[in-house]
C-alpha cells in the first residue's frame, strides 16, 4: 500500500482543523483515524497490481548505435472490470538514458495501453531493463496499491563508428591504387595485372622480354595493388585499454580504428579478421564475407570492456599466429608504454615478425603536449618535466620497435583511425601486406 501527495494535503488540512476547532488528543485521534480509514478503503478499491499484465513490444535484443536514440514501449493490460489509474516507472540502467522514466496512465476495463520511453545510451554494451514499478490509485486518489515486476528487455549499444567520415576519401585513394580510374600503378612491388605495348617514358625494368620476342614489339608488364591478402586486427583489452584520454577509454579509439580499417580493407579485396583479448580471448570474428563483416564486428565489439589486468602477450602471439596461417598484416592496437612493451611485447616480437608484417597502433594522450609546455609556476615546471620524460620514453620505445621492423602509428584518438588507414594504403601500394 502507498499514499499519495493528495493524502499529505488532507493530513495538513486535518491538522489545521484540529488546531482551530478541536484542539485535543481526541480530535487528533479522530481525524487521524478518519484519514487512515479513507486511505485504506481507497487503496482496497484500486485495481490490484497483481491483476495487471505487462509485456514488451520488443521481444528480442534491439540494437542501436552509440549517440542515437531508440523508443521502447511497455504494454499494460487491465483484465479487471473497472478502470485502472496507474503511475508507471519503467526503470533501466542509468547509462541507458531512459526519459521519461515515469508515466501516468489510465487503462479502461478490459483494454490495453502502452507507455513509451526514449533511450539515449551513453555507453556501449548491453543495457537491460531493471524493473517496472506500478502504483494503482484508488477512486479518491489518496491511497494506492504498489508492486514491482521484472519485465525483461535488452538493448545492445553498438560502437559509434565516428571515423566513418574518413572512409570516402580513403576509398577514393584505394580506387586510384587499384586502377579503377585513369591512374595505373606500374613497376615492381604488387601483383601482375596485364601486358601492354611499351610507350616512351615507361620504366625499362618493366619490359617483358619473352612477350616482346613473341610479339615483335616491346611489351611491358603492369601491376595492381595486391588483393586477397589477410589483415588481422588484434585489440588489447587489458589495462592499457582502460586508460582514459579525454572523455573515453582508449579502447573506444581502438574499436573505431578497427572498424575503419576493416571497412577499407574489405573494399580493397582483402580478408579481415578480428581478435580481442587480455588474459583470455574476449571476442573473435573469423572468415566473415565483405557483406557480413561490419555487422559481425560491431556485434562482437559491443560488449567489450577493458579489464584491469596485464595482457598475456604470449597468449596474444599464439592466438594471432593460429589465425594467421599465411603471411598477413597484423595490426596490434595496444599501449606504447616502455615498461609494458619491454616486459610483454619484446619477448614475442620475433615470432610475429618472422612471417608477418606488424603494425602497432597506439592511442596518444594530447594532454601530454599541453602539460609539457606549462611554465606558469614551480608545480607547472615539475609537471612539464614529467610530461616531457613520458613523451621521450614513448618516442624511444617507438624508435626501438621501428628499428626491429615494426610499423608504428602513435596518434591522438581522433587522428588514429585515419592514420592507420593511411599506413595500410601505403603498405598496400608498396606490396608489403
Amino acid at each position: 500500500m502507498a499514499v499519495t501527495g493528495r493524502f499529505a494535503l488532507l493530513v495538513a488540512l486535518g491538522a489545521l482543523v484540529v488546531g482551530l476547532a478541536w484542539p485535543s488528543g481526541t480530535g487528533v485521534l479522530v481525524v487521524s483515524g478518519v484519514l487512515a480509514l479513507a486511505a485504506v478503503v481507497d487503496a482496497l478499491a484500486a485495481v490490484p497490481v497483481t491483476a495487471l499484465r505487462l509485456d514488451r513490444e520488443q521481444e528480442d535484443t534491439t540494437t542501436l548505435r552509440l549517440g542515437t536514440s531508440l523508443e521502447v514501449a511497455l504494454r499494460v493490460a487491465n483484465p479487471a472490470r473497472r478502470r485502472a489509474v496507474l503511475l508507471v516507472r519503467d526503470a533501466w540502467e542509468p547509462s541507458a538514458g531512459a526519459v521519461p522514466s515515469r508515466h501516468r496512465l489510465v487503462v479502461p476495463a478490459g483494454e490495453r495501453r502502452r507507455v513509451v520511453s526514449t533511450l539515449t545510451p551513453t555507453r556501449r554494451g548491453d543495457r537491460d531493463a531493471v524493473r517496472v514499478t506500478l502504483r494503482s490509485l484508488g477512486p479518491l486518489g489518496i491511497g494506492a496499491r504498489q508492486g514491482r515486476r521484472v519485465v525483461p528487455a535488452r538493448v545492445r549499444v553498438l560502437p559509434a563508428f565516428g571515423s566513418r567520415r574518413h572512409l570516402p576519401s580513403r576509398l577514393a585513394r584505394l580506387r586510384e591504387l587499384d586502377g579503377r580510374r585513369a591512374v595505373q600503378v606500374r613497376g615492381q612491388g604488387t601483383e601482375f595485372d596485364s601486358l601492354r605495348e611499351y610507350v616512351a617514358g615507361d620504366d625499362v625494368r618493366s619490359i617483358d622480354w619473352r612477350a616482346s620476342a613473341r610479339s615483335h614489339d616491346l611489351v611491358v608488364r603492369t601491376w595492381r595493388p595486391e588483393r586477397d591478402r589477410h589483415v588481422l586486427v588484434v585489440i588489447d583489452t587489458g589495462r592499457s585499454a582502460a586508460g582514459r584520454v579525454g572523455d573515453a577509454p582508449r579502447l573506444d579509439a581502438a574499436l573505431d580504428t578497427a572498424l575503419l580499417l576493416a571497412a577499407l580493407a574489405s573494399r580493397g579485396g582483402d580478408r579481415v579478421d578480428l581478435l580481442a583479448l587480455d588474459r583470455e580471448v574476449r571476442a573473435s570474428v573469423l572468415g566473415a564475407t565483405e557483406r557480413d563483416l561490419l555487422p559481425a564486428l560491431v556485434t562482437a565489439m559491443a560488449p567489450l570492456e577493458p579489464r584491469l589486468v596485464e595482457t598475456d602477450m604470449r597468449l596474444l602471439a599464439a592466438a594471432a599466429l593460429a589465425r594467421a596461417g599465411r603471411r598477413s598484416l597484423i595490426v596490434l592496437v595496444t599501449g606504447l608504454e616502455e615498461a609494458a612493451v619491454t616486459e610483454g611485447l619484446d619477448p614475442v616480437l620475433g615470432t610475429l615478425l618472422r612471417r608477418h608484417t606488424l603494425l602497432l597502433a597506439a592511442v596518444a594522450d594530447p594532454e601530454l603536449a599541453t602539460m609539457a609546455a606549462g611554465r606558469g609556476d614551480a608545480e607547472a615546471v615539475y609537471t612539464a618535466a614529467a610530461a616531457g620524460a613520458a613523451r621521450d620514453a614513448r618516442r624511444r620505445t617507438a624508435e626501438r620497435l621501428g628499428r626491429r621492423g615494426v610499423e608504428i602509428v602513435d596518434a591522438a584518438p581522433d587522428d588514429l583511425p585515419p592514420a592507420v588507414a593511411d599506413r595500410y594504403l601505403a603498405l598496400k601500394a608498396a606490396g608489403r601486406l
